[in-house]
Formats: structure tokens, sequence, C-alpha cells
């Protein structure tokens, strides 16, 4: 044992040397690798189960997709408190007390999902009637979600595993837990649904396989390669419990922002007809494509400001804000000019035409710049999530959900229409990414002071 728990101690915090830019791209472009096979294996699915010709297929999908989404959401809540606490007590040079909290973090991944699974296993069927579906989309739903549960559990502790694994400084090893996972999805999914012709049963088998994939990458990486795991205990639970929901809380609900907003524009959009509701299904497809390095960046520059927290180097945690401002900046500036340069030919390629061409277009000219405000949104909540400040993140993502997204959305459509409409949330978007930057700052201003009044009485 002696050995094994020596390991860890050595196990410095990486993130306090070296160029902070440099920790920012790499955190962010192995995150964002991770995150855009994920969104690729999704829609490869996708386009696999639409070869089967069956709307009730395709329908069944978009209804089990709410529970998928709401395990994941969880699971990410958890991740961001096991990633800030560790890298926080990495950071401060305590790697035991860091890898009690990558336990215990991974114990109540085990302990919430495992509860979330057996609900959605047991109550599957009228889970879905409520939801609105019916008939064969019903049954088909049901069947894939009871075959599909026991993969929650595994993808929700890959998950956790991989966000302990960027707190501790390992982004490579992060990374193999989703690519692990999409390269499993692409090479079975076909082979489950059309060479042993299961279809929908047969993706919900080859996406258990994934998880599991997935699962034993982030055992591996955290037990194994940096044996940074100890005995699963509840006990170490009960004592880290406060610590970890304190972030994992306020962090999940944050993560439920996003569905929102997804909904409430497809709602807002519904009576421009269905030219422009299909063409606010491709932006939304558009958009994890053109934009998926800005949605990593929170959980790539969280880590770096919880490790410099931990040790007390503020100059740091201040420069990885501005770095990780200036990444979004400049790497929004030159997609948007790309989506500028390509917009009649991404209308082209998609086969749009009318209405539905000319929002695509005008999204491609216009909107893409207001992502890099969304950016900034992004690393101040890393900021609020690894400061000690974890409300704040939700506050923000569920102000500009509701109050920066639906008066903007009404009086832009009144307007002009869909375009009035698109063009009104950018705006809301930008007063929230400069709020949220604003109040980001001030904190590490007033830690910062109070650091060094501590260091003057001493």
């Amino acid at each position: 044992m002696s050995n094994a728990a020596a390991k860890p101690a050595g196990r410095s915090a990486i993130f306090l040397t070296g160029s902070i830019m440099r920790h920012v791209v790499v955190m962010t472009m192995t995150g964002a690798i991770g995150l855009m096979t994920m969104f690729g294996a999704d829609l490869a699915d996708l386009y696999y189960l639409s070869l089967l010709k069956d709307t009730n297929v395709t329908a069944a999908i978009g209804f089990a997709g709410i529970l998928s989404f709401s395990n994941l959401s969880m699971s990410l809540g958890i991740g961001i408190a096991a990633a800030a606490l560790v890298a926080r007590n990495l950071g401060a040079g305590d790697a035991a007390r860091a890898k009690e909290f990558a336990t215990s973090a991974v114990t109540f991944t085990l302990v919430v999902s495992g509860i979330y699974t057996l609900v959605a296993a047991i109550f599957a069927d009228p889970i879905m009637r409520f939801l609105g579906a019916e008939g064969e989309a019903l049954r088909l739903a049901t069947s894939y979600i009871r075959i599909l549960t026991p993969g929650f559990i595994m993808l929700a502790t890959a998950v956790c595993c991989s966000f302990a694994l960027r707190g501790i400084g390992s982004p490579t090893r992060a990374m193999f837990v989703t690519l692990g996972s999409a390269a499993a999805t692409l090479v079975l999914d076909p082979i489950m649904i059309f060479h042993f012709g299961l279809g929908i049963q047969g993706a919900a088998i080859a996406h258990v396989c994934a998880n599991a994939v997935a699962l034993a990458f982030g055992l591996h990486g955290l037990g194994v390669h940096h044996r940074f795991l100890n005995r699963i205990s509840l006990a170490g639970l009960r004592r880290d419990f406060r610590a970890i929901w304190a972030i994992a809380f306020p962090a999940i609900l944050t993560q439920l922002a996003t569905p929102f907003t997804v909904a409430y524009t497809t709602y807002a959009v519904a009576p421009y007809g269905t030219d422009a509701v299909s063409a606010s299904a491709i932006i939304g497809r558009i958009v994890p494509v053109a934009f998926g390095i800005i949605f990593s960046l929170s959980g790539a520059v969280g880590p770096i400001i919880g490790q410099n927290f931990g040790a007390k180097d503020f100059g740091r945690v201040r420069q990885t804000l501005w770095d990780g401002l200036s990444f979004a900046a400049i790497y929004t500036l030159i997609t948007s000019a790309l989506l500028w340069l390509f917009r009649e030919h991404i209308a082209d390629a998609l086969h749009l035409t009318g209405e539905a061409r000319a929002i695509v277009i005008f999204f491609c000219t216009w909107i893409g710049i207001t992502w890099a405000f969304a950016g900034a949104q992004f690393v101040a909540n890393a900021a609020f999530n690894n400061l000690g400040r974890p409300a704040l993140s939700t506050w923000f993502n569920w102000g500009k959900a509701t109050l920066g997204t639906i008066p903007f959305a009404i009086a832009g459509s009144m307007i002009g229409q869909v375009e009035g409409m698109m063009a009104a949330i950018g705006v809301g978007s930008i007063v929230f990414g400069i709020a949220s930057v604003w109040v980001a700052a001030r904190i590490v201003r007033k830690l910062e002071s109070g650091a060094s009044h501590t260091h003057g009485h001493h």
C-alpha cells in the first residue's frame, strides 16, 4: 500500500508553471476533440438509423435522447466538481486530499447514476408516454431505454474519471475516454443494426458497449496509470459530500440551461413554418461543429484556474482568465470569417432553398461573431466554479437562458421575424458575456486583495 500511496504525492500541479496560453490551448483542443467525436458519433448513429426509413425509430431516439441528456447533465455537474476539488487541492500541495476527492466524486457518481438508472428502467414506459410518445414509437423508445440504462452508470462514471484526469492535468488520458467511446460507437453501430439485423435495439447494445469502453479508459487512466483512486467507500463520500455537492448542484443546474434554451428557441421559431424550423435545426447542427472548441473552453480553463487558486497565485489566475478570453475572441473571429466566406457554399451543400436558405445565410453572415461572448461566459463560469462561487455560473446561465433570450426573442421577432429574433438573441448573449466577465474579474481582484491582507498580518 505504501508505494501506491506515495505515487500521487509526487503528482505535482502542472499548471503552476509554464505558458498559460499553451496550457489553455492544449486543454481546450484535447477537450474539443473528445466533444467533437461524440457529436460526430451521435450524428452517425442517427444516420445509420435513418437508413431503416422508419420515422418511429427516429422519433423513439428523440424521446430516449431526453433521458440520456439528463444523465449526461448530472454526470457533467459532478465531473466539474471533481475537477475543481482535485485541481484546487493539488495546487495547494495536498495530493492525498486531491486523491480522496477524486475517489469520493466517483462514489457519488455511482450512487446518483445508479438510482437514476433504476428509475429510468422501471418507469421507462410512463416517462415516454409523459413526453408524448405513442404507438410503435412508444414501444421502440421503451425497449431502447431498457437496453440502454446499464450504460448510464458506465458513462456517468467514465465522465467523472475524465474530469478528475483534467483536474490532475492529464488532458490526453481524459480525451481517450471520449475518443474510445466514439470509436466503439462508430464500429459497433452498423454491425449491430444491420449485420445482426437488430435495428434500434442494436443501436442501444452498441451504446452500452461503447460506454463500457469509455469506463475502461477512465478507470485505467485514473486508477492504474496515475494511481489516483482509493477504495470506493461510503464513509469517504459522507466526509466529502458537502464539498462536492456545493459545486455539483449548481453545475448540474447550469448544464440544464442549454436544453432549455434549445427548447424555447424551437418553440419560438415554430410559428414561422417548417422552413424556419428546419433552418433552426440545421443551425443547431452547424453550431457544435463550428464552435465546439468554444464549448470545451469552460472545462479546459477550470483546472488551470483551480490549481493556481489552490497555490494562491492570483497573477496566474488573472492571466488564465485573460488568455481564455483572448483565445475565445481569436478563435471566434477566424471561424465567423470562414462561415461568412463560405455562407453560400454551406447553403448549397445542405440543398437549402427559399426561407430556410435565407435564414442559414443570415446566421453565417451576422450571428457567428456573437459566439465570442458566449465563449467569454464559458470562461467566466469556469472561474466561478473553481474560485468557490459556483452559484454565480448557475445565475448567469439561467439569466441568459431566460432574460437574455425570451424578451430579446420577442422584441427581435417583432422587428424582423426570424432573422430579427436571431440577431436579438445574439445581443442578449453579448450583454451576458460582458457582465459575467466583469463579475469574474472583480472576484479575482477581491480574492487577491484578501490574500495580500492576510499575508500582511502574518
